[in-house]
């Protein structure tokens, strides 16, 4: 028994479904419709448009005055859009969004100077319609051969910038081959990836497919590009006919096979396709819908199921670009999805949010029955489902996560699970003034404390709440462990004119002035700065008033206790005069240890006032004559050493004449 298989992206592209579904929307409505050529590449369903009252033309001087013109999925040219607008009649642009990108493209960078390069066929109405727009700036290639060529004799000479496009059906392994033919590296060169990734993924699963079949039928129009392309794909793999219709089956003298695959132009309509699944499955079950009957006036009338605005509809994504996605509504409807209809996160892309093949809801936003158009939302059926979750968390306080987008007036803006969250400045946890600005782009906790009951669904969240909620878990597991002297390191928050607050994780406590350093300082400014991490150790506790005090000073460190151990009573030192009193002045001996000299210590005569022999800043040689361990006094005396001086001398000069008389 023979198993039949069809390839999974065989069959419309959205750009081909889009046009048909246009045209057959028009004939509904008794328009007179004349298509500028046939609508598609497909004699069956042209016949059929024709038995409808469709008129097919080849020129636009062709046009009735009644009639209202379709310009088909390959697009035409700048000079087309021209003679319609002359003649005055009604137009209806089906032009794949695919193709109109490529006439964007090649018209800009002609206006910017550079010259075309389009890989595709040139007889091909697609790429006629593309050198339409390039103001006979371009040349056409259709392989890497001739794409060589160029480079080897013209390119040297061009003096010129290039752009390279690719006809949207081209084929991707001969385009693959042309990349490697363009020069690396060349800053003058541009490459855009213009194949349709709907072309690509056909290709793909049809090779894919062939290779694990013994033959393959390839359905489509004998003029369709695509179909031609997809013939010499599966080619390569296995025996391959080329077919219009299930009618050219009889013709056939197809071999036995185990494995038959099937794949499609993308001009081919699912019901021929089905035809030829049918009738290869005859006498065989192979499918559970091969008894189906196929009725194509239905199938097409399934396509006009009408859809409203403010309606939740069911899509599947057919391609995405960078500004927005497209979509598959099973309506005579295309559907696109903005990208600001798809996320408000400015830094995603279409393709960071839904991929091809996705299947999504959305909300109908507008519907353009002319030209076969949907706006749609998908961020409006996101903000529902996540306003019900907001709302959810509102009522039970839970914690949410949000990167904050923006800075507005009086305060800052997040959006999480699609809702539009308000943090007020005075709830965003900063200090009264400070720059918001230092929020943007950061990722904060917060919980909603309001909802908006209206249209729009809106919320208002507070940061500082959480935070509170933090430093108040924080205290309590501080204060469940905290002793006096236990050793902490904290972060100076801020500084007063008595002292240094700490957080030492959630919880404040304070240095003393005193106890930042063990020498006199008028501000703690000269020890500390805000910033500052610290070791700190509790001093004393007051858990009923929330006050910890904290010490930073170490014993270890006392100037005193170095002094003890260096100096003692009839020392001389040298000693800086850091203050002058009416009773003496006050001389630095080490870092934090000052001694006393006396006026009456001074010299060895009456000194009336102590500024007419000393000066702040003064060096001078001292003697240590006293040291009181319990009131940290020190006496020292510049006089002592003078009056040792005067010793000296006399017992020199009792010496002098006993060395005389001798």
């Amino acid at each position: 028994m023979s198993k039949v298989t069809v390839a999974k992206s065989a069959g419309f592209c959205f750009g081909v479904d889009r046009a048909v579904k246009m045209v057959y929307g028009e004939l509904e409505k008794n328009t007179k419709v004349a298509t500028l050529g046939p609508i598609i590449h497909n004699q069956d369903v042209v016949n059929d448009m024709k038995a409808k009252g469709a008129r097919i033309i080849d020129t636009v001087d062709e046009l009735r005055p009644d009639e209202t013109v379709v310009i088909r999925s390959h697009g035409v040219g700048r000079e087309i859009y021209q003679q319609i607008e002359a003649k005055g009649n009604k137009m209806l642009d089906a032009t794949c969004p695919f193709v109109s990108r490529i006439h964007k493209i090649v018209a800009e960078k002609t206006a910017e100077g550079y010259f075309i390069l389009i890989a595709g066929d040139r007889d091909h109405p697609e790429v006629q319609g593309i050198v339409g727009h390039c103001d006979e700036n371009c040349l056409v290639f259709k392989d890497n051969f001739e794409l060589k060529a160029f480079f080897e004799k013209n390119y040297k000479n061009l003096q010129k910038k290039l752009a390279i496009v690719a006809q949207t059906t081209y084929n991707i392994v001969v385009w693959g081959e042309c990349l490697n033919v363009i020069p690396k590296d060349d800053p003058d060169i541009v490459i855009y990836d213009t194949i349709c990734n709907a072309t690509d993924a056909r290709q793909s699963d049809a090779a894919e497919l062939a290779k694990d079949s013994d033959i393959m039928l390839v359905v489509g129009g004998r003029h369709s590009s695509n179909t031609v392309k997809l013939y010499e794909v599966c080619s390569r793999f296995c025996k391959t006919y080329h077919i219009e219709n299930s009618d050219e089956l009889r013709s056939l003298k197809l071999p036995n096979a185990n494995k038959i695959g099937i794949t499609a132009g993308a001009s081919t309509p699912a019901y021929i396709i089905k035809e030829v699944q049918t009738k290869m499955a005859e006498n065989e079950i192979l499918a559970a819908n091969q008894d189906e009957e196929i009725d194509f006036a239905q199938a097409i009338d399934e396509s006009f199921k009408k859809i409203h605005t403010g309606e939740k509809v069911k899509a599947t994504v057919i391609a995405v670009n960078n500004t927005e996605a497209i979509v598959d509504l099973g309506t005579k409807h295309t559907g696109y999805v903005a990208l600001d209809d798809l996320t408000d996160d400015p830094s995603k892309k279409p393709s960071d949010i839904v991929s091809v093949g996705d299947e999504i809801e959305l909300v109908v936003i507008k519907v353009n029955d002319a030209e076969g158009t949907a706006a749609l939302s998908k961020r409006k059926v996101d903000e529902q489902a996540g306003y019900e979750k907001i709302v959810k968390a509102q009522q039970e306080g839970t914690v949410l996560e949000g990167v904050v987008q923006s800075v507005v007036n009086k305060g800052v803006t997040l959006t999480v699970m699609g809702v539009r969250v308000f943090i007020p400045a005075s709830l965003t946890g900063l200090p009264r003034g400070a720059e918001l600005d230092q929020l943007l782009k950061k990722k904060v906790e917060f919980i909603v404390i309001e909802v908006s009951e209206g249209g729009r669904k809106r919320a208002v969240g507070s940061i500082k709440a959480v935070q509170n909620a933090k430093k108040e878990e924080a205290k309590a597991r501080f204060w469940e462990t905290a002793e006096v002297g236990k050793t902490y390191t904290g972060k100076v928050k801020s500084l007063t004119s008595f002292g240094a607050f700490v957080d030492l994780g959630g919880i404040d406590g304070m240095v003393h002035i005193s106890e930042l350093s063990w020498k006199r300082i008028k501000h703690p400014s000269e020890v500390v700065n805000v910033g500052d991490t610290l070791e700190v150790y509790i001093k004393d506790l007051d858990k009923e008033a929330n006050r910890i005090s904290l010490g930073f000073k170490k014993a270890e460190d006392n100037p005193w206790e170095i002094f003890k151990s260096n100096y003692q009573v009839g020392d001389v030192v040298k000693a800086t005069i850091v203050s002058i009193t009416s009773f003496g002045a006050f001389a630095q001996i080490i870092d934090g240890v000052d001694g006393l000299i006396h006026i009456s210590q001074i010299a060895d005569q009456k000194v009336e006032n102590v500024k007419d022999v000393l000066s702040v800043g003064d060096e001078v040689d001292v003697k240590i004559i006293d040291i009181d361990p319990e009131s940290k006094r020190i006496s020292i005396s510049m006089r002592a050493l003078l009056e040792n001086e005067d010793e000296e001398e006399a017992a020199e000069e009792e010496a002098a004449p006993a060395e005389d008389a001798e």
